[in-house]
C-alpha cells in the first residue's frame, strides 16, 4: 500500500480510530494485524517470509538467554545461526540473480551456467531484515534483554509506518514505546498532520515531477545534450532526497498518531560541508546501523590510517550492495568509500589550511557546501544510471558541456514544462529554507500552537499537492524510490 494512495488515506484514519477504541490489552495484536494487512497489500505470500524472519530472530534471541546467563559459545552459536538464516534469505531473494548473471557473464556463458530464477523482490526485505538482525546483535551483546512477548516483537519488526522504507529502527527505542498504553493527544495532531502533508508535498510536487525529467534522460542519455544531462543529474539528486525523506516524514507523522516517536532519518544533507558530514545527515539510520554493527567491530577509527581506510571501504561497499543487486550500486558505494578515504588522507592538509583560513568563515563554508554537493550529485549519477557505461557517458557529457545557463534549454523535450519547472524550483527553495532551520521539530511545534500559522501552512501544502501534484490517469504511477531496496 503506497503512502500516496487513496487506500492509505482510508487505512490510516480507520486503523487509528479502531486502535484507540480498543482496550489496551488488544491494541498491539490489532496493530500487528493491521501492519500485516498493510504489507500484504503488495504480495500476500511474502508476509509469510517476514513472519519466518521474525520467528527466527525472536527464537534465537530467547535461546541466547539473559546476558548474565549462559556460555559465550552457546550465545555465539545462536547468533551465527540467526545471521546465517536471515542473510541467506536476503541473498536468495535479492542477490541470487545478480550473482548468476555476473558469474555467467564472467564465464562467457549465455546458457548452461547458473540459471536465472523468476523471483519477485519482497518489498522492504532489506529494511526489516536489518532491523531484526540489529535487535539480535543487541541481545547478544547484552545491550538488551530478550523480548518475551512475540506480539510486541513482531510489531516492532512490522510496524507499518516504517516497515517498507525505514528508518531502520533500534529495538531499544521502539519496543518500550510499543508497550506503553497511549492516549490520543489532540494537541499533538496538528504537528503530526503537518509532517505528513510536508511528506506528501515533497513526494508529489517535487519528486514525482522531477521523475519525468530523470526517467527520460537516464533511459536514453545519448538523446540529450551535456547540459540537459547535467540538469537531469541535479534533478535526480533532489528527486531521491525528496522521495526518500518524504517517506520518512509520512512514516514519522503516522507513527506519532499512535504515540510512537521514530528517529529522524535526514538532517539537511545538502548543507553538509564534507562527505563525512553528509553521511551524518543522509539515511542516518542505515549509516548508524553500519557504524554499530560493521565499522566499529572492524576497529572503527581507533586503528591506523590504512586500516581505517580499509574499514571505510568495506562499509561503503556493503552499503552500495545493500541498496541494490547491480554493479552500479556497488560502484556508487565504492565512490563514496574513495571520497572518505581521500578525506582521511587529506586531514593533515585541511588542519593546516584551516589555521590560515577559518573553516567557519561564511565564504569558506559556502565553498565547502557547494563542493560537497557537487561530489554527491556526481555519485548519484552512478547510483541512478542503467549501467556503468551510461554513468560514464553522462558524467563525461555533463563535465564537458558549455554551462551557459540551464533555463534556455528546450526542457519541454525532457517532459517538464517551463511552468512546472518554475513551480518545482520554488518548492525546492522553500524546502531548502525549511531544511536550513536548526530545529524543525520546534518550528512545527510553534506553527502547530498558533492557529493562523497552522492553517496557513496546512492550506498551502494541501493546495500545492492538489494543484501541482503529479497524479492522474495520464501520469505514470511513481512508487517510492526506496521500495526497490
Amino acid at each position: 500500500m503506497n503512502f500516496n494512495s487513496l487506500e492509505y488515506m482510508l487505512f490510516l484514519p480507520v486503523t487509528l480510530a479502531l486502535y484507540y477504541a480498543l482496550p489496551g490489552r488488544v491494541r498491539n495484536p490489532f496493530l500487528l494485524a493491521a501492519s500485516y494487512f498493510f504489507y500484504m497489500w503488495w504480495e500476500p505470500a511474502y508476509a509469510l517470509l517476514m513472519l519466518f524472519s521474525t520467528a527466527v530472530t525472536y527464537g534465537c534471541a530467547l535461546a541466547m538467554g539473559p546476558a548474565r546467563e549462559g556460555g559465550a559459545h552457546r550465545r555465539r552459536a545462536w547468533l551465527v545461526l540467526c545471521l546465517a538464516v536471515n542473510l541467506a534469505i536476503l541473498f536468495f531473494f535479492k542477490y541470487y540473480n545478480f550473482l548468476a548473471s555476473s558469474v555467467n557473464s564472467l564465464l562467457g556463458r549465455s546458457s548452461g551456467g547458473l540459471p536465472a530464477l523468476d523471483i519477485l523482490l519482497p518489498v522492504g526485505i532489506s529494511f526489516y531484515t536489518f532491523q531484526a538482525l540489529g535487535y539480535t546483535v543487541d541481545v547478544y551483546r547484552g545491550e538488551l534483554e530478550p523480548e518475551r512477548s512475540f506480539i510486541d516483537y513482531a510489531l516492532f519488526v512490522s510496524f507499518f509506518p516504517q516497515l517498507v522504507a525505514g528508518p531502520i529502527e533500534r529495538a531499544g527505542n521502539i519496543l518500550p514505546q510499543l508497550k506503553k498504553r497511549h492516549r490520543l493527544e489532540i494537541r499533538d495532531l496538528p504537528g503530526s498532520v503537518l509532517l505528513i502533508l510536508i511528506g506528501f508535498c515533497k513526494k508529489m510536487v517535487i519528486a514525482d515531477n522531477l521523475a519525468v525529467v530523470v526517467n527520460g534522460a537516464f533511459a536514453d542519455p545519448s538523446a540529450y545534450t551535456g547540459a540537459q544531462l547535467a540538469f537531469a543529474a541535479l534533478s535526480f539528486t533532489f528527486q531521491i532526497y525528496c522521495d526518500f525523506s518524504a517517506y520518512t516524514d509520512i512514516a514519522r507523522g503516522s507513527a506519532r498518531l499512535f504515540g510512537v516517536s521514530i528517529m529522524e532519518n535526514f538532517r539537511a544533507p545538502f548543507f553538509a560541508e564534507s562527505i563525512r558530514d553528509f553521511w551524518r545527515r543522509w539515511h542516518i539510520s542505515l549509516s548508524g546501523w553500519f557504524r554499530s554493527y560493521v565499522y566499529i567491530p572492524l576497529g572503527g577509527s581507533r586503528v591506523g590510517k590504512g586500516r581505517r581506510i580499509f574499514n571505510l571501504m568495506v562499509v561503503f561497499l556493503l552499503s552500495g550492495l545493500w541498496h541494490g543487486a547491480a554493479w552500479t550500486f556497488v560502484l556508487w558505494g565504492a565512490v563514496h568509500g574513495l571520497y572518505q578515504a581521500v578525506g582521511v588522507l587529506l586531514d593533515p592538509v585541511r588542519e593546516k589550511l584551516y589555521k590560515a583560513v577559518p573553516k567557519n568563515a561564511p565564504l569558506v563554508r559556502a565553498v565547502r557546501i557547494l563542493f560537497t554537493f557537487t561530489l554527491v550529485c556526481a555519485a548519484f549519477v552512478v547510483f541512478r544510471a542503467e549501467s556503468i557505461a551510461d554513468a560514464v557517458y553522462i558524467l563525461k557529457s555533463a563535465a564537458l558541456a558549455p554551462f551557459t545557463g540551464l533555463f534556455p534549454l528546450a526542457l519541454g523535450a525532457m517532459g517538464l514544462t517551463r511552468r512546472m519547472l518554475v513551480v518545482v524550483a520554488l518548492h525546492v527553495v522553500l524546502l531548502l529554507a525549511y531544511d536550513g532551520l536548526r530545529d524543525k521539530e520546534a518550528f512545527l511545534g510553534r506553527v502547530s500552537s498558533t492557529v493562523w500559522q497552522k492553517y496557513a501552512l496546512g492550506l498551502f501544502l494541501i493546495f500545492s499537492i492538489l494543484i501541482f501534484g503529479s497524479y492522474g490517469e495520464e501520469v505514470p504511477r511513481q512508487v517510492f524510490v526506496y521500495f526497490q531496496f
